[in-house]
């Protein structure tokens, strides 16, 4: 039953978080795109989603880590490192570039592989062969 409940949390997650990136307009590539035209026809509206997200984090995080554990989990999952290394950088780098190039991330991508969007048709095969590439080379 825990399973089914887990399992039902992270679907309610993804929906409330695919509906955010709709109404926001984030599925939308030339939307991305346009926010990184600062030279050309910018588009700030991704500047007030990530603000929003931001001031609601650093609002609200502390006081979701005060819980003794997660609803549905034994214990918080919070990353240890502490430090920018290499492997962060290079990830952060090709991340940026795929975005730059596609105006797509993974979550936008699979909204909109889910609207059959002819560009998350693509993008998504495109980025689940990279990420089997990443686990082939890690040794995962």
């Amino acid at each position: 039953m825990s399973g089914i409940r887990t399992l039902l949390a992270a679907l309610l997650a993804g929906a409330l978080f695919g509906l955010g990136l709709a109404v926001s307009g984030m599925t939308d590539p030339l939307r991305i795109l346009g926010f990184l035209d600062v030279a050309g026809a910018f588009d700030p509206t991704l500047l007030f989603v990530l603000g929003g997200a931001v001031g609601t984090t650093m609002l609200l995080f502390r006081f979701v880590l005060r819980r003794p554990a997660p609803v549905l989990a034994e214990r918080f999952q919070v990353s240890q490192l502490r430090s920018v290394d290499a492997r962060l950088l290079v990830g952060a780098g090709v991340f940026g570039i795929g975005w730059g190039l596609a105006g797509y991330c993974p979550g936008p991508a699979l909204v909109g592989l889910g609207v059959l969007s002819p560009e998350a048709l693509w993008f998504v095969p495109a980025m689940l062969a990279g990420m089997a590439l990443h686990r082939l080379l890690r040794g995962h």
